[in-house]
């Protein structure tokens, strides 16, 4: 059985106010080449279906489009979506009737009957003519009010196991000998994160989870983190996001995973990465550190970039270093840069000598999250590092604001 792992693919986002709609509909048409060369049998995907809670139309409209035409070119796909924590598990449980006459399993958040966990729901058999092949665990993001109660020296890192356990006890016992296939949008510990794009999780990423909760699995498709990656064990994967989500990630490998699952309940998955083409480029003057403002400017000018066509023109960020302030210098850039087929997404600015004890980061409002704003007034006004306990209460509350408010949406 051959099944393609895939993650984070964030619709809707936005970079440096830039919308990424053109990629992702190249990602999609991409995908379903693949899917269909591959003559594969179920596609997987780990979370953060959208950027956002309340997402836009045109991202909902590429969602359902991809879809329909999944089901248009490849009939006997089965495909299996978990929410992320960017994505109101609500709106995409909504149209769960739909998804369903039309053989597509969503489950958006973990599903609740009589106060405990549907494990009915959760639970997504893969067939391969009448013959069930693999079971999936289609257990989407975890917030802290769907953690099982349990006690131990980290009851959030618990109550996540105890969640896997009881729904692997159950896959075992409906399903004996077939081999079963964990889903997640989790932070495994020893994980690497992008910092610019990653919201971080379960208390703050203080909280990561031991990848030994997938032991049981021939194979663990997870989401959240956007780089590729193994994490304790080969069969446990992130397959990273399709495009780079922020500048921070262009030389990220983006890829998917293909997973060839054993006949035997015991055996570990095969998998080979499948790399994604890179649809936009992300340019970067100078490649590494940064330069004064007359080496950019003539790098800048010096600058050959092919033709690309309407949406897809690369992205460039530039580096500067300066000894003080340089209030004309978004206007050199620019001027630098007439007449070249680029989008100028980002200008970075580091300071030398006396300015930069100064502290005179520029720092632009949309690469800060809650959380870091939350640290940078706390450590103005009282000079220490947030404890634990606070960045647990904060966690908890940006959680719950971002899930009432998109399921108020």
């Amino acid at each position: 059985m051959r099944i393609l792992h895939t993650a984070d693919w964030h619709l809707g986002q936005t970079l440096h106010d830039v919308s990424r709609d053109v990629e992702h509909e190249l990602f999609f048409s991409w995908l379903l080449d693949v899917l269909e060369e591959r003559l594969t049998d179920a596609l997987l995907v780990a979370g953060d279906v959208f950027d956002g809670a309340n997402p836009p139309a045109r991202a909902q409209q590429l969602f359902f489009a991809f879809l329909a035409q999944a089901r248009r070119r490849l009939p006997r796909l089965q495909i299996v979506v978990i929410g992320g924590n960017h994505d109101s598990a609500a709106r995409l449980d909504a149209p769960k009737p739909v998804f369903d006459a039309f053989g597509i399993r969503m489950v958006g958040g973990l599903p609740r009957r009589g106060g405990e966990i549907d494990v009915e729901s959760v639970l997504v058999p893969l067939q391969r003519g009448s013959e069930v092949r693999a079971v999936v665990l289609a257990i989407p993001f975890l917030r802290n009010a769907d953690l099982l109660a349990v006690g131990g020296d980290d009851p959030l890192v618990e109550g996540v196991r105890a969640v896997y356990e009881a729904v692997t006890e159950r896959a075992r016992r409906d399903y004996p000998g077939v081999p079963l296939i964990a889903m997640g949008h989790l932070y495994l510990r020893f994980g690497a994160i992008s910092e610019l794009s990653e919201r971080k999780i379960l208390g703050g990423n203080l909280h990561a989870v031991p990848a030994d909760i997938f032991s049981n699995a021939s194979y663990a498709a997870l989401g959240h983190l956007h780089l590729p990656q193994k994490v304790g064990s080969p069969h446990v994967r992130y397959s990273g996001s399709p495009i780079p989500l922020s500048l921070a990630e262009k030389d990220y490998p983006h890829q998917i995973v293909e997973v060839k699952i054993p006949g035997k309940m015991d055996d570990q998955a095969q998998t080979e990465r499948i790399r994604v083409p890179r649809f936009v480029d992300m340019l970067r003057v100078p490649d590494r550190g940064a330069a004064s403002v007359e080496e950019v400017v003539a790098q800048l000018e010096g600058l050959e970039v092919d033709g690309h066509g309407k949406g897809l023109e690369p992205f460039l960020e530039v580096a500067v270093r300066l000894d003080e302030p340089e209030p004309a210098l978004r206007r050199l850039v620019e001027e630098a840069l007439v007449g070249k087929p680029v989008r100028l997404a980002k200008i970075t600015t580091q300071y030398t000598g006396a300015s930069a004890t100064a502290d005179k980061e520029i720092v632009e409002l949309s690469e800060l999250r809650v959380e870091d704003v939350f640290e940078r007034l706390w450590k103005s006004r009282y000079d220490e590092p947030v404890s634990r306990d606070v960045r647990e209460a904060l966690a908890e509350l940006v959680e719950r604001a971002q899930h009432e408010g998109g399921d108020a949406g």
